[in-house]
């Protein structure tokens, strides 16, 4: 009914009164609104279906009637065409147009009155169809008398029927539309009560910061709905939950697997099983912006499926995919904040030292802490050596090993300069690795150790377990290692200042400071200990005979010569000009000769051109008075002098103010 044909105004509950576009409509009384309901001639073309039905009620209800035992009945549309009736009326219609009517000629004659006709002593009438407020035509109800009747009386009770099918008619245009009311209301309530569901659903689970809470809380409001059905949520991410109902997504086979071709193809897939199993399979696909994270998988009897609010499922994993992922991105915030206080409290304390000893042994303690490691091993590469020496590692009994920088996990990582990441070492072994095989380990986790741009050594850390070691692990590893690295690198830096600091450029020998330094904590710590201070003779007719460069390579040689005759922890020293000293700690006065005289022979021999040596010998030890650093050098100078005036190219030992000339 359009607004052009009637207006409707609520005037009291439950009724309605009709207005044209002239006001109320005259003599309408307040009635039911449904009783308000008409069609439009826009409506014709799609009530054939209705008023066919509406014939077949009528029909029913006048069954036993006079007029169904004396009458044929039939049903013409607004414009004349056949709708349905009894078929002898419709051979009297199309018969021939010469002696009898066309449907079409009814159809007008019905819309300008009530018609009637006689046929071979029988009457045929034709009743038109008016609409309740404008009186549209909207169709024709014609009858044929089976026996001679009067033509007045059998248009009273065809008259008279066609209200009673009018009102069929109407009786059931207000029961599709009541129909249609409660569809709609009842859609409206449902759709009510799914936004509440869905609102207290998603209040819920984005209250949620933890992933584990996300996903129970996802399953546990599918359970509630419909807790007849199996629920399952299989994830692919890498995330373990204690959730009997939260499994991992694997792949293999997915073309059989309802849940993995739901997670490939990311849409809503089900799968009927074929008798006698009547369970219908649904995939739900539960993803955020970044991508489908997992799959809701719900196993139903078939028949429950109708009932079943696909749609809300949907919603409520599409929520939960978007909650998991807001909860991801906390978790690797806050893991991410964790990792910088550790990387940043590592780097401190790291930096608090410039000794390699100590940086190696604080680096492998706070590793095997934070990543909660079985074994923790520090190669680094040893050129004098020529491999990868052990310089930190739990387990004692690698340390101070040195392999070769080909061999095994560590000479792998070393020599790709990648990380490497094993769940399995028995299943898997790239390589020989004593440390996995000592340890037992399963996992490991490693990292080439860069040092100023350059790979310098290599990380390793094991656990018993297999696949123990995440990706976060793996990369938490490589971050601490790079810090790892720089400290290295200033202690390397600081102790090459030290170094250049502490040495004689020309000669290669310590400076005079540090040989000091170091004679005075030998005197703390050892029991005995002698210095030689070596002259080379007449260096200035040397100089000025061969020049200075000349002179200064002969002080080379001498240096080199000192350096290769005495021990390792012994100390040789520039002591200024052409003197040199050595210092040998825990050696007595008669050692100390000894090596001297190899030193005085070994320089006349081996220099060119050809120069010779005077040497003074002092010492101390622990049952004499302290004797001062400054004391010791100048027992040794005393000496020294007392050669080279006795001489030269010989050895002179003092002892408590008596000088003791060797030749």
């Amino acid at each position: 009914m359009s607004e052009e044909q009637r207006k409707v105004y609520e005037s009291s509950p439950g009724s309605v009164v009709m207005f044209n576009d002239s006001g109320p409509i005259p003599g309408n009384e307040p009635c039911l609104w449904l009783q308000g309901l008409d069609i439009t001639p826009h409506d014709f073309p799609y009530l054939q279906p209705l008023i066919t039905d509406s014939y077949m009620e009528w029909q029913r209800e006048s069954a036993g009637t006079q007029a169904m035992k004396k009458f044929s009945w039939a049903l013409l549309s607004h414009e004349g065409t056949w709708l349905t009736g009894a078929p002898e009326i419709r051979e009297y219609l199309y018969a021939s147009e010469d002696d009898t009517l066309s449907d079409t000629m009814i159809a007008k004659e019905a819309a300008a009155g009530m018609g009637k006709e006689s046929f071979e002593g029988r009457v045929l009438c034709s009743v038109p169809l008016f609409t309740r407020v404008h009186g549209d035509l909207f169709g024709v109800l014609v009858c044929v008398s089976t026996d001679a009747m009067e033509q007045e009386q059998s248009l009273m009770l065809a008259e008279s029927h066609a209200l009673l099918f009018r009102s069929c008619f109407y009786r059931q245009l207000e029961y599709i539309f009541a129909d249609d009311l409660e569809k709609v209301h009842s859609q409206a309530e449902r759709e009510v009560h799914r936004r509440s569901i869905l609102f207290q659903y998603v209040k819920r689970m984005h209250v949620q910061i933890n992933v584990d809470n996300v996903l129970i809380e996802a399953i546990d409001s599918v359970l509630a709905l419909y807790p007849r059905a199996k629920v399952e949520l299989f994830m692919s991410q890498d995330h373990e939950s204690g959730h009997p109902l939260v499994r991992p997504l694997l792949l293999h086979h997915w073309q059989e697997e309802v849940y993995v071709r739901t997670f490939m193809e990311g849409t809503l897939t089900i799968r009927e099983h074929e008798p006698p199993h009547p369970i219908v399979e649904i995939g739900i696909p539960m993803g955020g912006k970044q991508g489908v994270y997992g799959v809701l998988h719900v196993e139903v009897d078939k028949s429950e499926l109708p009932d079943m609010d696909l749609e809300l499922l949907g919603m409520m994993a599409d929520a939960a995919g978007t909650a998991f992922e807001n909860a991801k991105l906390y978790e690797q915030s806050n893991l991410m904040i964790h990792e910088l206080r550790m990387i940043n409290e590592l780097t401190q304390r790291l930096n608090k030292s410039l000794h390699l000893a100590e940086i190696f042994q604080f680096a492998n303690h706070e590793l095997l802490k934070i990543l909660e490691a079985d074994y923790c091993c520090i190669l680094i590469y040893n050129e004098e050596l020529g491999g990868l020496e052990v310089v930190s590692c739990n387990a004692e009994w690698l340390a101070k090993e040195v392999f070769e920088k080909d061999y095994g996990l560590g000479g792998l990582v070393y020599h790709s300069k990648e990380p490497l990441i094993l769940s399995d070492y028995h299943e898997e072994r790239p390589a020989e690795s004593r440390l996995m095989d000592s340890t037992n380990s399963s996992s490991m986790i490693a990292t080439p150790l860069t040092v100023n741009g350059e790979v310098r050594g290599v990380v390793l850390l094991t656990h018993a377990k297999r696949h123990y070691f995440s990706y976060d692990s793996y990369r938490l590893l490589q971050a601490l290692t790079s810090h790892i690295g720089l400290a290295i690198g200033n202690a390397f830096l600081h102790a090459e200042v030290r170094r250049m600091a502490n040495r004689d450029m020309l000669t290669e020998l310590y400076a005079r400071h540090y040989l000091d330094e170091m004679i005075h904590e030998c005197q703390n710590r050892d029991f005995c200990g002698s210095l030689i201070v070596v002259d080379i003779d007449e260096f200035k007719l040397v100089n000025d005979t061969f020049g200075h460069q000349r002179g200064d390579k002969i002080l080379k040689q001498v240096s080199s010569i000192v350096k290769s005759t005495i021990r390792h922890s012994d100390i040789p020293a520039r002591w200024g000009g052409e003197e040199l000293a050595v210092y040998l700690p825990g050696l007595g006065i008669q050692q100390a000769v000894q090596v001297a005289e190899r030193i005085r022979l070994r320089v006349a021999e081996e220099t060119d051109p050809r120069v010779t040596v005077s040497c003074g010998v002092s010492e101390w030890n622990w049952t004499n008075d302290k004797i001062s650093v400054e004391s010791l050098f100048y027992r040794a100078d005393m000496a020294l002098y007392e050669a080279k005036n006795s001489g030269r190219n010989r050895i002179v030992v003092e002892r408590a103010g008596a000088e003791i000339a060797l030749d």
